[in-house]
């Protein structure tokens, strides 16, 4: 673990100051347009959130997640991340400050925004204003770099933490999104043409590994590749348990994703190719008609899998290794084989079913055209 210099850092900091900083106000997302013309990236609203970003970011180079980037920036002493967000079991060392840490996150699209959101505000603004921008931009691109483990896969937060932050994260889009952030690194074009033609190169092996490990973890059950977990150990690589309520199992939702990721490359390898045609087929096959997930306010007696004539396809989030059969958590890290039978609590609080993965099913339909079986 790396924490500790980042807490010396923060003790540095507040030498001399008679009271703490409160903490940066959170967000439910840390809203930065990514979507809007390349002027407005130069406007003083833009910048503004720029400026937040970059006082934010952590001594590794990352930032935290669910934070109003609209606020003002940080200043001395203050935490760089919202604690609530944070691993409890990161310490900083702090005396009377236990919950303090100091770990940039790839989970809700944290550091992977602000890269983006920093990269189009360098490029709205030329010469010396712009650099702050890119310095910030340059260090966060060399922070995922160095928190890729060499297996090619990244953990949820970095410095590591402990618990399954520290597994190979696919939750979310995590991985698939800092693959593809890094390619456009890489690439040089556009906004990331200030990116240095070294970290480039880097970027470029990075995202090499990255699929490499992809194709290795799609989960094999009697020979025919399936789909993936939530997230996977650094070492062994199998799919291993999150949240009490998330076992280890293959996911619909990120199975979903990384196929759809696979099919946006270029140029797909044929170790690839094969992948994406065997994990849709494993897809495809569980999906589950008939039946209806109610979404909206629950009912009093809250969300129930339901018998519907003609609904579907639906998919369970989690899938049990090797039965194939969905599998739901609870809060006491129960596994149970029905929906209905967990807490009110988690049946309202969790995605258990989605038709999600349908996209990627049809996303498949032209794909294959392409890239026949072979």
């Amino acid at each position: 673990r790396a924490v500790q210099p980042h807490a010396d850092a923060a003790v540095a900091e507040r030498q001399g100051l008679a009271t703490i900083p409160d903490s940066p106000p959170q967000a439910r997302r840390a809203v930065m347009s990514l979507d809007r013309d390349a002027a407005w990236y130069g406007s003083a609203d833009a910048r503004r959130i720029a400026d937040n970003i970059v006082s934010f970011q952590t001594p590794a180079g990352g930032w935290g997640k669910n934070q109003d980037r609209t606020g003002p920036p940080r200043v001395r002493g203050q935490h760089f991340a919202i604690i609530e967000n944070l691993p409890r079991n990161a310490r900083s060392g702090i005396p009377g400050d236990d919950d303090w840490a100091y770990v940039g996150t790839i989970d809700n699209d944290a550091t992977i925004s602000e890269l983006r959101f920093l990269a189009r505000v360098q490029q709205a603004v030329a010469g010396a204003d712009g650099d702050p921008y890119r310095a910030a931009a340059v260090k966060g691109l060399r922070y995922l770099l160095e928190a890729q483990y060499p297996n090619g896969g990244w953990p949820q937060v970095y410095p590591l933490a402990g618990g399954y932050h520290d597994a190979v994260t696919f939750n979310d889009d995590a991985l698939a999104n800092v693959a593809e952030l890094l390619s456009a690194a890489a690439a040089r074009q556009a906004e990331f043409s200030f990116v240095p033609p070294a970290v480039a190169s880097n970027a470029r092996n990075a995202v090499e590994r990255a699929l490499d490990l992809v194709v290795r973890t799609q989960v094999i059950v009697s020979g025919k590749r399936t789909g993936w977990g939530q997230q996977h150990d650094p070492l062994t690589l199998v799919p291993v348990a999150a949240r009490n309520y998330e076992p280890a199992a293959l996911s619909s939702h990120e199975s979903a994703a990384l196929l759809a990721f696979l099919m946006r490359l270029p140029a797909p390898s044929p170790a690839i190719v094969r992948a994406v045609h065997d994990g849709v087929a494993w897809l495809a096959a569980r999906g589950l008609r008939d039946v209806e997930w109610p979404q909206g306010r629950p009912a009093a007696e809250g969300r129930r899998l339901v018998p519907k004539t003609g609904a579907g396809p639906i998919w369970a989030r989690f899938y049990d290794i090797p039965a194939m059969r969905p599998i739901f958590g609870d809060r006491d890290q129960t596994i149970h084989d029905d929906v209905n039978e967990i807490s009110l609590e988690r049946r309202n609080g969790y995605s258990w079913y989605s038709a999600g993965p349908g996209s990627t099913i049809r996303q498949y339909e032209e794909w294959t055209a392409k890239h026949p079986a072979f």
